[in-house]
């Protein structure tokens, strides 16, 4: 597939999937890149080392980590962006690394997209970044509240291994069919369009009840 609306698609498909969780999707396009597989690579430019193998090994050593301290230690892996001002508490330093990890990921996929096939680098910076705050605004407040509805800690933490599926099977999905990355803008627009109606009636019925 050939052309800038391709590549687009590619890059925020696979930021948005970086949002979701940053580690898969980020060793899957290396890998793609690495074999010049499905018309994404990463070229000889700044962004070469997305697909270099000690990159690589990085992020996969970065994933063992986050569930090795999210398991075993028991922090708190996820940001409910929702929550943040009615308890405007610090987030836990897994959640946040998390959470900028996704935000770096997505910025340098897109941007990498974008400069492998000759063109400006940095509107994939910005369209990264922007990726990754509507899929965290949109999906995350989601996951928090299933994560409060879970009965216990195997379930509620089975919900990365969730995430991770997802992210993956997004950034496969977007990189057999690039423009899929719009679909995915598309849904998540909607869902966070939906999100804020259904708060809106909540905080409705909240002040009805006041009354």
């Amino acid at each position: 597939m050939n052309g800038i609306f391709f590549y687009i698609g590619l890059g925020a498909g696979l930021a948005v999937a970086c949002g979701l969780r940053p580690f898969l999707p980020t060793l899957l396009a290396g890998a793609l890149g690495s074999a010049g597989a499905l018309g994404l690579r990463f070229g000889g430019g700044h962004f070469h080392f997305l697909q270099s193998g000690w990159w690589l090994v990085a992020v996969a050593v970065g994933l063992a980590l986050a569930y090795v301290l999210q398991l075993v230690v028991g922090l708190p892996a996820f940001i409910d962006p929702s929550a943040r001002r009615s308890q405007p508490a610090r987030p836990d330093p897994l959640a946040a690394a998390l959470a900028g990890l996704a935000y770096g990921a997505g910025a340098l996929l897109f941007a990498g997209v974008l400069a492998a096939h000759g063109d400006a680098w940095w509107p994939g910076i910005l369209g990264g970044l922007a990726a990754v705050w509507m899929t965290q605004r949109a999906v995350l407040p989601i996951v928090a509240r299933a994560r409060a509805r879970l009965p216990d800690r195997a379930a509620r933490e089975a919900l990365s291994v969730y995430l991770d599926a997802a992210s993956l099977l997004l950034a496969a999905l977007v990189s057999l069919l690039h423009p899929l990355g719009y679909a995915a803008i598309a849904l998540l627009a909607w869902f966070a369009w939906r999100g804020r109606a259904r708060g809106g009636e909540k905080y409705a019925g909240l002040r009805i009840l006041r009354r």
